[in-house]
C-alpha cells in the first residue's frame, strides 16, 4: 500500500502548472515529503513520481530508474529542460493512469537543471529510460499526462479505456 494517494487522471491538480518551490521555505519539511514519496514511489513499483500526483501543486519530482539494478534516487526541485536531441518511441505507463500503457515520441537524449533535495543547483544529462523519465516528470509539472502526446485518434481510444478503468482505481 503506497504512504500516500496517487491522484489519478481527471483530478484537476494534474492538469494545473505547478508553482515553483521556494526552497528556503520548505526545507524544514523537504525530508519527510520526499520520504512519503519515495516510499510511495516504491511501494507500487515506479520509477518517478511528480508532487501533482500526491495533490500538491509544486514542482518537484523524484525519479529512480534502477540503472544496472542499482538505486540512484534524483530529486528535481524546479526542474527545467535545456536542450533535447533525438527521437524515441517507446511505450509509456503513468502512476496516475493505472493500467494504460502507450508509445509515445520523446527525444532520446536530454539535459535538465535542477535544485537538489539540499538546494543546490545541478545538471544532468540523460539519454533512454532516463530522458524518458525527465520529459515524463517534468510534463507533469507543467499539467500535461503522456496520453497528451497521443495523436488524436489514439487519444481517443485511450480515454474510452480510461473510462472503463476508472471503476477499478481508488
Amino acid at each position: 500500500m503506497p504512504a500516500l494517494r496517487i491522484t489519478k487522471q481527471g483530478e484537476p491538480v494534474l492538469k494545473k502548472v505547478s508553482q515553483p518551490v521556494d526552497y528556503e521555505a520548505i526545507r524544514e519539511k523537504l525530508p519527510a515529503l520526499l520520504k512519503d514519496m519515495w516510499a510511495t514511489m516504491y511501494a507500487v513499483r515506479g520509477v518517478g513520481l511528480a508532487a501533482p500526483q500526491i495533490g500538491l501543486n509544486i514542482r518537484l519530482s523524484i525519479i529512480d530508474i534502477k540503472p544496472g539494478g542499482k538505486s540512484r534516487p534524483l530529486v528535481l526541485i524546479n526542474p527545467k529542460m535545456l536542450s533535447s536531441e533525438g527521437e524515441l518511441r517507446e511505450e509509456e505507463g503513468c502512476l496516475s493512469l493505472p493500467g494504460i500503457y502507450a508509445r509515445i515520441i520523446r527525444a532520446s537524449r536530454v539535459r535538465i537543471r535542477a535544485l537538489d533535495a539540499e538546494g543546490k543547483p545541478y545538471e544532468m544529462s540523460g539519454e533512454g529510460l532516463l530522458a524518458r523519465a525527465f520529459q515524463h516528470e517534468i510534463d507533469h509539472l507543467d499539467g500535461k499526462l503522456f496520453i497528451d502526446h497521443l495523436p488524436f485518434e489514439e487519444r481517443l481510444k485511450v480515454m474510452g479505456l480510461i473510462r472503463d478503468l476508472k471503476k477499478t482505481w481508488n
